[in-house]
């Protein structure tokens, strides 16, 4: 693979090649998700498992955006979606954009992004016997999510 291609900014998301760009960019995550596992590397397997679906979800939100568009109720969540939602992926909306993706026939994409979100609380907090800070009790248990 040529990891060049990697390294160059993103295009805007304006343009099909975002597309492709968070498409290339979800596998090379995913696969290094598992090379880390494979490894023993649980809590960055756990973190580029949460980039590769974050990235995924960029492709996908791009792909299906001007259903969004249509799909939403007010002029400032059309911009959002257009200004913010795809190109930055916040965090914190990750939920509500996966339940916009469900309404218009995406289907099972949400309870993915709440495990996307379960495993990058594990990257960052690691097990948690009392599952304060993270969802997972030990490593075993990130490891088989």
């Amino acid at each position: 693979m040529n990891t060049e291609t990697l390294e160059k900014p993103l295009p805007k998301p304006t343009t099909e090649d975002y597309i492709n760009a968070r498409l290339l960019e979800a596998l090379v995550e995913a696969g290094l998700a598992l090379r880390f596992l494979n490894e023993g590397l649980v809590r960055n397997a756990a973190g580029k498992a949460f980039q590769a679906w974050r990235a995924l979800l960029a492709a996908l939100l791009r792909l299906e955006l001007d259903k969004l568009i249509q799909a939403a109720k007010t002029e400032d969540e059309r911009k959002w979606l257009m200004e913010r939602a795809v190109p930055r992926i916040p965090m914190s909306r990750m939920k509500a954009l996966s339940q916009m993706l469900e309404e218009i026939g995406h289907q099972g994409i949400l309870p993915w992004t709440a495990v996307a979100l379960d495993l990058h609380d594990y990257q960052y907090n690691g097990p948690d016997p009392d599952m304060a800070m993270s969802k997972y009790r030990n490593r075993e248990e990130a490891a088989t999510t």
